[in-house]
């Protein structure tokens, strides 16, 4: 049946029993409303159907209000009809189609619309204005839009959309400037297509701002979700984005529904800023299958600009079963109670089982996803690439994805899960235990390539050395290993003669005693090799470094180390070096060294060793002529436990130094030996007997006359020291003659020591004292003057001279007055004698020889001389015959009894003592002072010692 909406009350709408073939007016068949009494009633006799009071309003009706076709918008009713006593019931279903009216008038959002226009928009910039909404469609529908007044810078267009609605847009035709009018009021009216027609109309308010050029813009014209049924409040859809290139305010957009129904304003909810759509309230997809509305973004600009998207939200059923999954044998791998048992050798890429996955779910919960989850070499691969293949029922193959290994992993749990596509998502999952089975593909292992063992020498045959080890990843017979014993690659030496090993536990006995010091290293190879078939091996190196055990003494290169030094080595320097060693190794040889005492202790306190060197030091400085040698014991302890020590003689040579000067034994200086005038040539004077501590070169002597012989009588020899008169002796030879004898030794540098021989030249001595006071005077004359003969002799020639001078006249007299002057200054220079550390010219003593013509020079200035050459000498001097005797320094008497006495004149801590060389030892007899001879009471000094450098000096009296 049809029937319009909107009218009144008893409007019939049919007869349904005239509709149904059925007679009425007997009153035995009744009709009854079982549905739909709301809206409709029906005459029980005569099935007449018609409308209650309750008002039909189709926009109203639940069931219509996202009806858009007005053939589908409908009430339901059941009608029954009753036979005779209700003998039968019939029941029938009706359905009355309600028509729209034109009974909505159509409106607008607001009575007031405000629409913000820039300035200075050009001429047909067009702005949307907002939609009016109208209950009634199609032809009741809204029609067209229209302005009352028509000013001359706007125009109202109206467009239609994709969707068949109306949209207004109000059209710049002139130039707008704010400054001149910022707005603009106009009537804005919408009239629908009923008839009558109906129309509403708004103030449409326009506000001219400043420029806001730029609208807003969906990401998508239309927005498409779908959304599952029962979801709960505030479950967020989606999110509508839209963006504006302005800034500020004209770029802050704010979402609004456009076109929607009461439906879609009452179930959903679109957050102004964030546009995020969420469910309000829940959706039953029984009830709503789709919604469909438009969304405005709107700026915040002055007007505002909008843009407008099409929401479709697709209500989809909920996912309420879960995947299955089957897993099944396929070729000859056996599948039994949910174990697979695959060999570990099978290719990559091999299908070992199975799998079906089915969903009773259809659309998208239906679609499974399936995998393979874990970290196992194993994947899924499709049965079949059909396009036919339902989605919800699907078939793979379980492939290995990589080599499988038994010694890795025996066993795999592959767990197989299957994920639906619904939201949210069922799933469900299955296992299969996959078993690897072994195969002999693993060698025996060593854990090192190589095993260095350390073993003790000295050891007992049959002693273990080390256990190798290998390990086999196979299992059973593949695992089982033997041992044997090869040569290194690096060796040719076969081990089995030396070394043995147990084949099943991997001992390895030595078969030999073996000694480190004949050899400290072995290296042999141990091979390991299982018993699968085929048989696989591997091997290890073993290197056995014999350790050191402490059965070696140390060792001296020499028993004996024979060492020379030099004597006046400074203390603390090296004198030698002993070498030791010790075959052992480590502490073993570690070497400690000492000294041990001689056999006198010689060594004691006076050297020490250096334990790193061997370096021996000795603590002082040595002297040859103290001692000649030094002999003492080093030894050598090792570090061993127990330790182990040994000994060697160290003799150590002292070697002579040039140190000693020659010393004189034969004559003293105070001695003389009388030669009568008739002697011979080749007559022997005397013997000059020396010695020198030193030895070899250092103390070989040379005798020679250095002074004293101005006639060459003498001559001495020069290895012996004999002296010879090898001159004719004349008259004017009689007297004392002063030999000054110099001993030379032959070392570098030389030393050399000086002696005085008193010849006396006489028939006879007929007076020992006048020869003795002569002889004490030479002491005090300088070397450089000659004593040698008689010196009257001499004189009566000087005498002769002098008469001829005079005869001659005035230049004997101007000869005379010089020789008086000269005579003067030798009596003064003879007083003062020689100063200490003064070399005189014609000293023939001293260590550099000179020009024995060349007279020394006087000092001009007057200024003193240097010390006399005879600063250290020491006197004899003789007794008074009361008991006094003459000091020759300052001429007072002392009481001094005795013979004589020493006294060292101006000497210094260095002055040697010169009485050690020239004591008499003279075979000739000698003369004797006593107190009672008549000239005792006469001062005599004789020079008793001489210092190292051989040098004269004296002080005393000048003898005339």
């Amino acid at each position: 049946y049809r029937l319009a909406e909107e009218g009144p009350a008893d409007i019939r709408i049919g007869n349904v029993a005239s509709d149904l073939g059925i007679v009425t007016g007997s009153g035995e068949v009744t009709f009854s409303l079982e549905s739909g009494s709301d809206y409709l009633k029906i005459d029980n006799m005569t099935g007449e159907l018609s409308t209650t009071e309750r008002r039909i309003d189709r926009e109203k009706l639940p069931q219509c209000q996202m009806i858009f076709d007005e053939n589908e918008c409908f009430l339901d009713f059941e009608v029954s009809v009753i036979g005779p006593s209700q003998s039968w019931v019939d029941l029938f279903e009706g359905r009355v189609i309600i028509l729209d009216i034109n009974d909505n008038t159509p409106t607008f959002p607001s009575p007031v619309l405000t629409l913000t226009v820039e300035e200075n928009r050009p001429v047909g910039t067009l702005y949307l204005l907002p939609t009016a909404t109208d209950r009634d469609f199609g032809r009741n529908g809204i029609e067209r839009y229209e302005l009352l007044q028509e000013p001359s810078v706007f125009e109202l267009q109206v467009a239609d959309t994709l969707d068949g609605e109306k949209q207004p847009q109000l059209i710049v035709k002139g130039a707008l400037d704010r400054e001149q009018r910022d707005s603009y009021e106009l009537s804005l009216r919408v009239r629908d297509g009923g008839d009558p027609a109906r129309s509403s109309q708004a103030i449409l308010r326009v506000l001219i701002t400043d420029v806001n050029d730029n609208s807003p813009r969906f990401e998508k014209s239309v927005y498409e979700a779908d959304l599952a049924e029962n979801s709960s409040p505030g479950t967020p859809i989606l999110q509508l984005r839209a963006t504006d290139l302005d800034v500020g305010v004209n770029g802050q957009i704010e979402y609004v529904f456009g076109a929607a129904t009461e439906s879609v304003r009452r179930l959903l909810r679109l957050d102004e800023t964030s546009g995020w759509l969420s469910v309000l309230h829940r959706i039953d997809r029984e009830e709503v299958n789709q919604l469909r509305f438009t969304v405005m973004a709107r700026d915040r600009g002055q007007p505002p600009k909008t843009d407008k998207a099409t929401v479709v939200l697709n209500i989809r059923d909920e996912n309420d079963n879960v995947p299955t999954i089957d897993i099944r044998k396929i070729g000859r791998i056996p599948l039994r109670d949910g174990v697979a048992s695959v060999a570990e050798d099978v290719l990559v890429d091999t299908p070992i089982a199975l799998v079906q996955v089915s969903d009773r779910d259809q659309g998208e919960n239906g679609v499974v996803t399936c995998t393979v989850v874990g970290d196992v070499p194993f994947q899924l691969k499709p049965a079949s690439e059909g396009e036919g293949e339902p989605q919800n029922k699907r078939k793979y193959f379980l492939h290995t994805s990589a080599p499988l290994d038994y010694e890795a992993v025996h066993d795999y749990n592959v767990v197989i899960v299957a994920v639906d596509s619904g939201s949210p998502s069922l799933s469900s999952n299955n296992s299969l235990l996959v078993r690897v089975g072994d195969t002999n593909d693993n060698p025996p292992m060593f854990s090192q390539a190589m095993l260095e063992v350390s073993f003790p020498e000295n050891n007992l045959p049959g002693e273990r050395v080390a256990t190798v080890v290998a390990t086999d990843a196979d299992s059973g017979k593949n695992a089982e290993i033997t041992y044997s014993l090869e040569a290194s690659p690096l060796s040719s030496e076969t081990p089995g003669s030396i070394f043995s090993i147990d084949p099943d536990t991997g001992d390895v006995s030595v078969q030999a005693v073996l000694d480190r010091e004949q050899r400290d290293t072995y290296e042999f190879q141990v091979t390991a090799r299982d018993k699968g078939v085929p048989s696989l091996q591997g091997s290890t190196t073993v290197v056995v470094r014999v350790s050191d055990r402490n059965d070696n003494e140390p060792r001296f290169m020499q028993d004996v180390f024979t060492f020379y030094v030099k004597e006046n080595l400074q203390p603390n320097s090296p004198v030698g070096m002993v070498t030791v060693m010790d075959f052992d190794k480590g502490r073993n040889a570690e070497l400690s060294l000492s000294i041990q005492p001689g056999d006198h202790d010689q060594a004691a306190g006076i050297f020490s060793i250096e334990n790193d060197t061997g370096t021996i030091f000795s603590t002082l400085s040595f002297d040859r002529e103290q001692q000649t040698s030094y002999t003492f014991k080093v030894k050598a302890v090792d570090g061993g436990e127990p330790p182990r020590s040994a000994t060697a003689t160290v003799s150590l040579f002292v070697m002579d130094e040039n140190d000693n000067a020659p010393t004189v034994t034969f004559p003293s200086n105070s001695s003389y030996t009388v030669l009568p005038p008739s002697s011979n040539m080749r007559t022997v004077v005397a013997t000059v007997v020396a010695t020198d501590a030193d030895t070899g070169l250092n103390a070989d002597l040379n005798y020679s006359i250095v002074g004293g012989n101005p006639f060459k009588l003498f001559e001495i020899d020069p290895a012996s020291g004999v002296v010879s008169l090898v001159g004719k002796l004349a008259p004017k030879h009689y007297g004392l003659h002063r030999l000054v004898v110099q001993v030379n030794d032959s070392g570098q540098p030389p030393q050399s020591t000086t002696a005085l021989l008193h010849v006396f030249v006489n028939e006879s001595l007929s007076n020992a004292t006048v020869v003795e006071s002569q002889v004490a005077r030479s002491l005090h004359t300088p070397l450089a003057q000659d004593i040698a003969g008689d010196p009257s002799y001499e004189l009566s020639k000087q005498r002769l001279s002098i008469v001829i001078g005079v005869v001659a006249g005035i230049m004997t007299v101007i000869l005379l007055i010089l020789v008086v002057v000269m005579a003067r200054y030798c009596r003064s220079k003879g007083k003062h004698g020689y100063e200490a550390g003064k070399k005189d010219h014609e000293d023939f003593f001293t260590p550099q020889q000179h020009d024995k013509a060349k007279k020394p020079k006087k000092d001009k200035k007057g200024k003193k001389g240097k010390q006399p050459l005879y600063s250290s000498i020491v006197t004899v001097e003789a007794s008074k015959p009361n008991g006094q005797r003459y000091d020759s320094v300052n001429e007072k008497l002392s009481d001094s009894p005795g013979m004589g006495r020493y006294r060292s004149v101006n000497g210094g801590p260095g002055s040697p003592d010169l009485a050690r060389h020239y004591k008499s030892s003279s075979p000739l007899p000698t003369v004797q002072l006593h107190p009672q001879s008549p000239t005792a009471g006469k001062k005599h000094q004789a020079v008793q010692d001489l210092p190292p450098a051989n040098t004269f000096v004296g002080a005393g009296d000048n003898i005339s």
